[in-house]
């Protein structure tokens, strides 16, 4: 379990987490949406011990979130984080010395489920494949928490939903639990167990799906819109 408590955490005069609360169960996929600059990445950063919060507490099974508990996540950021010479083959050799649960197996499905080179040269790769090779390396550890920071972005809107299906279905382990942060929303929906709204900082909405679909007889989307729109108001 997860558990986020009372978080804040401010940049200047911004505040990017504003008191957020809540906890993740074990074995579920959920969703923290909200709209670019919402405060999405930097909760995921707390999450994976990579940034210390202002007020608050959060743990991972019960320890405090740092870098001593990063065995159980993995956590894939918004930006690229390999050297520029590296290929994609040597990305997957540099976890694999790293991490003791990298699954070679897992890592050589991935690459023909996603239709990689391994001697594709990352930095001079497309945006696709970056993101690609991204959730390559993120999804071949055997990790009981991943934290995926916009994972679909630069993937082809068409395949977005088809390949999130794909990957929830081939690739996640039993018991595993996932937290993908995105806006894209229509994409995700479908394999999303919960779901954080967040905006400017604020926890605006926090549930399960269908369950507030069918509370308020309207889609994930029209519900966020609503959310959104008041908290403008």
């Amino acid at each position: 379990m997860i558990t986020v408590e009372r978080a804040v955490k401010a940049f200047g005069s911004t505040k990017a987490l504003n008191d957020v609360s809540f906890q993740v169960d074990e074995g579920q996929i959920v969703g923290i949406l909200g709209t670019n600059g919402a405060g999405k990445s930097t909760l995921l950063k707390a999450m994976a011990g990579l940034l210390r919060l202002d007020r608050g507490d959060i743990r991972v099974d019960g320890e405090q979130a740092s870098l001593a508990v990063r065995g159980k996540l993995t956590y894939s950021p918004d930006v690229d984080t390999w050297y520029p010479w590296m290929t994609l083959s040597d990305a997957m050799r540099y976890m694999k010395d790293i991490y003791w649960d990298w699954d070679e197996d897992k890592a050589r499905h991935l690459l023909d489920f996603f239709e990689l080179r391994a001697g594709a040269a990352l930095q001079k790769a497309s945006r696709g494949t970056k993101a690609k090779a991204k959730l390559l390396l993120a999804l071949s550890r055997q990790a009981k928490y991943m934290l995926l920071d916009e994972p679909f972005s630069g993937i082809d809107p068409f395949a977005r939903q088809q390949i999130a299906q794909a990957i929830v279905g081939d690739f996640m382990e039993e018991g595993q639990t996932i937290l993908i942060t995105t806006h894209e929303v229509t994409e995700v929906e479908a394999i999303l167990d919960e779901i954080r709204f967040i905006h400017e900082g604020n926890l605006l909405l926090a549930g399960h799906v269908e369950t507030l679909k069918q509370e308020r007889n309207k889609s994930l989307m029209d519900i966020l819109k609503e959310v959104y729109d008041h908290a403008r108001l």
